[in-house]
């Protein structure tokens, strides 16, 4: 295989832009937000701008408190993002989205980087910075949908188990989704970087193997330490919400 990567001159780069701005145009011409979408594209580019240069400082640090201080950042972002779904109860669930989040995705990192790829030293940043994001990542979007779903349920006067059981099914859609479409319908973005890189599809492939065994982990066990955390919660949730106490 060949080890170089094609490198995208920047006036290159631009033509990627031109799908965004016929998008935009739709959306103005049917005098929809095309400013949002807009400012969206506009973010996107100086945020990942702004990670380029990031992370090549982190890599070239070698800190084991960098990478600490970054994945804990994640991790307290990830934890108030995910709670963006109610509003109205976000400081009161924090403290249990931070701990599913946590403990979740944090009990799938280690293993996946000093169990899998046994990392050395193990704080590697070129490899644990990116695999805490997409972990954690995975694992705020699973905790958004859950925490969405029970809450609606709640309020449909549903039981504590019905409430459970409906937004822990709902959390895993994305990802049981996306088991069963990989490598038949598409192939996932770690794999087509790898292979665009260079590296054998033999190789690739197990890596994308580890990733979306690491999502849907991830995602599961937030899931499933959120709702357990909630029903502690369960009584003073109801009263606010005018349902009967469930016994």
């Amino acid at each position: 295989m060949n080890d170089s990567i094609l490198i995208i001159p920047v006036t290159n780069l631009a033509l990627a832009f031109v799908p965004v701005l016929a998008v935009a145009g739709i959306l103005f011409r049917w005098s929809l937000d095309y400013r949002n979408a807009l400012y969206a594209a506009l973010r996107m580019l100086i945020q990942l701008l702004i990670i380029g240069y990031f992370l090549l400082f982190i890599f070239g640090s070698d800190s084991v408190w960098l990478v600490i201080a970054v994945v804990a950042v994640m991790v307290f972002a990830a934890s108030w993002i995910a709670l963006s779904s109610i509003v109205e109860k976000r400081r009161a669930l924090y403290t249990r989205a931070l701990l599913s989040i946590a403990v979740g995705g944090g009990f799938v990192l280690a293993l996946i980087t000093q169990g899998v790829l046994d990392l050395a030293p193990w704080y590697l940043p070129r490899y644990l910075i990116p695999l805490a994001g997409m972990i954690f990542a995975n694992a705020m979007n699973a905790v958004s949908l859950v925490a969405e779903r029970f809450h609606s349920e709640i309020q449909s006067h549903a039981t504590y188990e019905q409430a459970r059981d409906t937004a822990f099914r709902a959390s895993l859609i994305p990802n049981v989704n996306t088991l069963f479409a990989v490598g038949l319908v598409a192939i996932p973005g770690m794999m087509t970087g790898q292979i665009l890189a260079g590296v054998s599809p033999l190789i690739a492939v197990r890596y994308q193997i580890m990733v979306m065994c690491m999502l849907f982990g991830a995602a599961g066990l937030a899931s499933a330490c959120f709702l357990t955390l909630l029903r502690l919660r369960l009584p003073g949730l109801q009263r606010e919400e005018g349902t009967p106490r469930v016994t």
